[in-house]
């Protein structure tokens, strides 16, 4: 009888646990915020990284590109990111983004709060995760 009780709570546990985790897409696209489509990825040795980024209130990034694929999500605040060619793109807490590639562009933070978000870059091991103009 012990064992039968023990074996009921155990699946009765189990199935409140394989049921609580929820699962919703934030994005997912073939093109950058622009428009423009993603491009082919050749990587031979791939390498991940994840970075928070904090920009205070009012503060304007210089102008830069990615070489590598990277997408965000913007955690808090308020970014506004401008493309060279004058493409514009307002992010608002929980938006995502897939940023430009070899494209000449610039975040500033312009909400009322300092912005921060979270970006993923993959890439070659040797690459640069950023170049400035």
């Amino acid at each position: 009888m012990k064992k039968h009780l023990c074996l009921l709570i155990a699946l009765t546990f189990v199935s409140f646990c394989t049921y609580a985790a929820t699962s919703q897409t934030v994005i997912q696209t073939s093109s950058h915020w622009n428009g423009q489509p993603i491009k082919p990825i050749n990587i031979k040795n791939p390498k991940v990284t994840m970075l928070r980024i904090t920009i205070p209130v009012g503060e304007k990034l210089s102008m830069h590109k990615h070489p590598i694929l990277n997408i965000g999500y913007l955690t808090k605040g308020e970014l506004t990111v401008r493309s060279e060619k004058g493409d514009v793109s307002v992010l608002k807490p929980g938006d995502p983004i897939v940023e430009l590639v070899d494209i000449w562009h610039y975040g500033e933070s312009t909400g009322s709060e300092d912005a921060e978000i979270v970006v993923t870059y993959v890439g070659d091991k040797d690459d640069e995760l950023s170049v400035a103009k």
